[in-house]
């Protein structure tokens, strides 16, 4: 009868079984059926109409995805918690998602202000941070781990003054909020003016996001009688800025950036939206020579069951055919590191005729910007 040294073998045991237990740990975010993802959105309050089509946008092109076996297998699922657009909620649902939930990657977070209490938690869990929907200068700055798919407001808000001082404009106003993102962009739009020679000839700069002095703003705002008003505020503050501004006689072009979001702009301004600019990092979501935006157009269908577009879900609809690519790309063998090597590995990647580039030293994927003006319709013209 063989002898056993019991003491070697529960010694040789105890050591073996954690790389045991390691080697079986489940992959965050990912089942051997499921791939998760999790994303942070106003799904309540003023702007819940934003936060609303950054969500179905994905969730259209996840179904798509889906129904036709979805990735390597795996379908895909998208969890949304709700942050009612307040940065404590954003900041306390990145870390219920990375820490409780363990998803694989965060999408899709409303703004810069919403997304930089996130950052702390992406670099703890080391997870990748897809696609959130600013163009603020903070969030550009390179994080290996943060990839933006749109263009920048500073691209933005270039090809704003460029046009207007092509067409003669050289007074320029500026709205924008008194915080670090806000005076991000406001130095943006000083180093167009600047290219140019220029200067803004007035500002406003609202301390409060949530109860802007808008009838202040506007009297500032029309001491430098300017033919250009540049927007960067949300779609309420902007809104609200046209109707009182063109009621006081400030009769200037009014323009916004894509902060707002092109539609919910349009639905509040109603019919005080005619001729005012908004910059687009998307093409028209009408514009169906475009293959990317006839895939959408049939996919926004399939999963709402009505023919509604708007640029932000079909920006949110790009962002996730371009998250899934990366995923496809990372193989059977998914994790949070295969899929960083994956999306950096994205040169060129053609979405539809909407161009995406992605390297081991530039998440920035995208300079498209393109002016749009609100019609009579609440159409948008190009």
């Amino acid at each position: 009868m063989q002898k056993y040294n019991w003491r070697l073998l529960f010694a040789a045991l105890a050591t073996a079984l954690p790389f045991a237990a390691a080697a079986q740990a489940p992959i965050a975010g990912v089942t051997a059926k499921s791939i998760l993802i999790g994303q942070s959105t106003p799904l309540s309050g003023a702007n819940k109409e934003l936060g609303e089509d950054i969500r179905n946008g994905a969730l259209a092109y996840f179904k798509k995805i889906n129904s036709a076996g979805g990735v390597n297998g795996r379908t895909i699922e998208l969890l949304s918690l709700d942050d009612g657009n307040d940065t404590k909620r954003s900041g306390a649902n990145a870390k219920e998602l990375l820490a409780d939930k363990g998803v694989l990657a965060l999408f899709g977070y409303a703004s810069a202000t919403l997304s930089r209490p996130a950052l702390p938690f992406v670099e703890q869990y080391k997870a990748p941070f897809f696609a959130p929907f600013t163009g603020a200068d903070p969030m550009r700055v390179f994080n290996p781990r943060v990839y933006n798919i749109r263009a920048s407001y500073a691209d933005e808000f270039e090809k704003i003054v460029e046009y207007y001082f092509t067409t003669g404009s050289k007074r320029f106003s500026v709205v924008y909020y008194d915080d670090v993102v806000g005076k991000e962009n406001f130095a943006a739009v000083e180093r167009s003016l600047k290219k140019r020679g220029l200067t803004p000839t007035s500002i406003t700069a609202f301390k409060d996001r949530t109860k802007p002095d808008i009838e202040a703003g506007v009297k500032e705002v029309a001491k430098g009688t300017p033919d250009v008003v540049i927007l960067t505020t949300l779609f309420k503050a902007s809104a609200d800025f046209v109707r009182v501004g063109r009621k006081s006689g400030l009769s200037a072009q009014y323009v916004s950036n894509s902060f707002p979001g092109a539609s919910p702009l349009a639905k509040e301004l109603g019919k005080d939206g005619v001729g005012v600019a908004v910059a687009q990092v998307v093409p028209p979501p009408t514009r169906r020579s475009l293959p990317i935006v006839r895939e959408y157009q049939v996919a926004i269908e399939q999963f709402s069951g009505k023919k509604e577009y708007s640029f932000t879900s079909l920006e949110s609809y790009i962002a996730a055919k371009v998250l899934v690519e990366g995923i496809r790309r990372a193989g059977p063998k998914l994790s949070r590191e295969s899929l960083v090597k994956a999306l950096d590995s994205m040169q060129k990647f053609d979405a539809g005729e909407y161009f995406v580039n992605f390297s081991n030293s530039d998440h920035n994927g995208s300079s498209f910007v393109e002016l749009t003006i609100i019609g009579k319709d609440l159409k948008f013209s190009f």
